[in-house]
């Protein structure tokens, strides 16, 4: 690739297999059921049938707004991100120079500088998209949650098809509010390619270690682990 070394190639190929490797590790791997992200599902059911047996479902309603606030809040933030990056193309001769004048051997060609700015917007972009449809999952949720059939229904099988397609969607709502913010987090290791290969390599890794230590070994992880993971 013009303007690439093979380092930045490599580094860039780290990036992509850790963003592939991440999302198999928690969402489809072996230990995946013992992920944060798989616990918090299993929540996320308890809570929908637990709200079939509640004639009042006003608390169910304040907490899916709470879920989308926080959702419509990252969307929004994507979009901010998009522009700012976007702007940076304009700077492209300006930043070359900065650059050039640091004692870091790192200064980039137009060409590099813009495919690099060019990236990390499509990975913002990824990100809008994601919250954008998280937010719109949760909005058929609280539909969902809506249409339950009250406690004392006679069919019960009717109101647990209910309760399944209201815990698939959220759940679906939370799958890609997961992988958004995933997106965020690995934006800020794609960050440290402007400083170089090196500094993108070292950044992907301690990136990669935080997601996955929090969704295996950090104290919320522990929270819902068996009694003998505790000890």
């Amino acid at each position: 690739m013009i303007g690439f070394s093979n380092l930045d190639l490599m580094a860039l190929a780290f990036f992509v297999v850790a963003w592939i490797g991440y999302h198999y590790a928690v969402e489809r791997g072996p230990h995946a059921a013992k992920s944060l992200n798989m616990r918090m599902n299993l929540r996320r059911a308890r809570w929908v049938q637990e709200a079939l047996n509640r004639d009042n479902r006003i608390l169910d309603a304040q907490v899916m707004n709470g879920l989308q606030n926080g959702t419509a809040f990252f969307a929004s933030t994507s979009i901010i991100a998009i522009g700012g990056t976007l702007a940076l193309l304009q700077s492209a001769e300006r930043v070359v120079a900065i650059f050039s004048d640091l004692p870091l051997n790192v200064a980039p060609t137009r060409t590099v500088w813009e495919v690099k700015v060019i990236g990390l917007a499509m990975i913002f972009g990824y990100a809008f998209f994601k919250f954008a449809w998280a937010y719109r999952l949760f909005n058929y949720c609280v539909i969902l949650i809506g249409a339950l059939p009250p406690p004392d229904s006679p069919d019960r099988q009717e109101a647990q098809r209910a309760v399944h397609e209201t815990i698939e969607m959220n759940v679906a709502g939370g799958r890609h509010f997961n992988r958004g913010q995933r997106a965020f987090f690995l934006a800020l290791a794609y960050m440290g390619w402007f400083l170089g290969p090196v500094t993108f390599l070292v950044f992907t890794a301690a990136v990669l270690v935080a997601m996955y230590r929090r969704q295996f070994a950090s104290d919320a992880a522990r929270v819902f682990g068996y009694p003998e993971e505790r000890q």
